[in-house]
């Protein structure tokens, strides 16, 4: 390719659509056969124009990139074939398509939420939801007309769905193109519109689903129901439904990621003693054995009893989370027998010892720095 359209435009390879419209409109006000008759402005032009449409069509650019030129067979005659009217398109968005649009259009995606107990998080279920949508008008079909009428071309712009006009302005007259107001761009008119639907063809209904939730998901999950959402005007394809889950609360499990974290309250006595308690877990009753000293604030962690992960088989652990219960009163036996075993174990008067979760104290730390070491 002997021509670098992009040299062409003065843009970089790595340009923007918005840049490369902007590089066109400034290099077309200038060169327009409309406002420079210089012949050598006119070949510029043409010029111009080419990488435009070359470089403003995404699959002519990836062609173009790739060292394939296409408008190198018969390319686009411009200089007449390019009117003013797509130079207009280019300087303030218009649609480049020419002719009527259709009626038909795809629905809108929608979105409900879902509340679900951490039971049916974990391992799944499935679960029935009326849903408000919009659903194809049964009386016309989705056509938008009464029964036993069809639409009519549109008198004004001749079914074209668009009308032209010439105006005067300072790169001489001009022509553009706009969607006709009387068909609103859709080339024909409704002269009787269904009483059901007011022409839009389709109409507002309740439906019920059926919604199979996955195990593992959690609160933000989506789930997609491919064309369960609203069905388009004029009966057109429905978009997509999506179903957020939201977990309720559950009164002794908390949920992080896969995990479940619940807290098991000992007596003091069973702390130091050690002892087997049994623990209503998802999975149904276990026992946990404690062994003797188990200490507040230690982590027992049941593998493989936690929340299940989306697309695996696995599931995360379940960690319970120990306290001591320190008895607040005592009779005078539970006293004596306490003073007692303080004594036995030398404890009647502790000195206590202060420890820090991440190794020195504070005033280890501070000392430490004040010598340097």
């Amino acid at each position: 390719m002997s021509t670098d359209y992009y040299d062409v435009l003065g843009v970089s390879r790595e340009a923007t659509g918005d840049e490369i419209k902007k590089a066109f409109r400034r290099l077309a006000r200038a060169h327009h056969p409309d406002v420079n008759p210089d012949p050598a402005a006119q070949e510029r032009f043409k010029e111009i124009a080419r990488a435009y449409e070359v470089l403003s069509d995404a699959e002519k650019r990836q062609m173009y990139d790739h060292g394939v030129d296409p408008t190198a067979n018969g390319g686009a005659a411009y200089g007449a074939g390019f009117s003013f009217s797509d130079i207009m398109d280019a300087f303030f968005g218009q649609a480049a398509t020419r002719g009527p649009r259709s009626r038909v259009r795809r629905g809108q995606d929608a979105l409900i939420r879902l509340e679900l107990d951490l039971d049916e998080t974990v391992f799944g279920t499935t679960r029935e939801v009326q849903v408000d949508t919009a659903i194809v008008c049964a009386t016309c079909a989705g056509e938008g007309t009464a029964p036993g009428t069809s639409t009519k071309q549109c008198d004004m712009c001749a079914g074209r769905g668009e009308i032209s006009q010439v105006q005067r302005s300072f790169l001489g007259q001009v022509m553009t193109t706009r969607p006709c107001p009387q068909c609103n761009g859709f080339g024909s008119v409704i002269p009787r519109p269904c009483q059901e639907c007011a022409g839009d063809g389709r109409v507002r209904s309740r439906k019920t689903l059926t919604i199979k939730v996955p195990a593992g998901v959690d609160t933000g999950t989506r789930i997609q129901l491919a064309a369960q959402g609203e069905v388009g005007s004029g009966g057109g394809p429905a978009g997509d439904l999506y179903v957020e889950v939201l977990e309720r609360p559950h009164e002794i499990f908390t949920r992080e990621g896969d995990d479940l974290h619940c807290t098991l309250t000992l007596p003091m006595t069973a702390a130091a003693l050690g002892t087997s308690v049994p623990l209503d877990t998802l999975d149904g009753e276990q026992v946990i054995d404690i062994r003797p000293g188990v200490q507040a604030g230690q982590v027992i962690t049941l593998d493989g009893r936690g929340a299940g992960r989306l697309r695996s088989a696995t599931r995360g652990d379940l960690l319970v989370h120990i306290e001591v219960a320190t008895p607040t009163r005592l009779d005078d036996r539970q006293r004596a027998l306490l003073t007692e075993l303080a004594e036995l174990r030398d404890e009647s008067r502790p000195t206590g010892q202060l420890d820090h979760a991440d190794g020195p104290g504070l005033f280890a730390k501070l000392r430490d720095a004040w010598s340097g070491r």
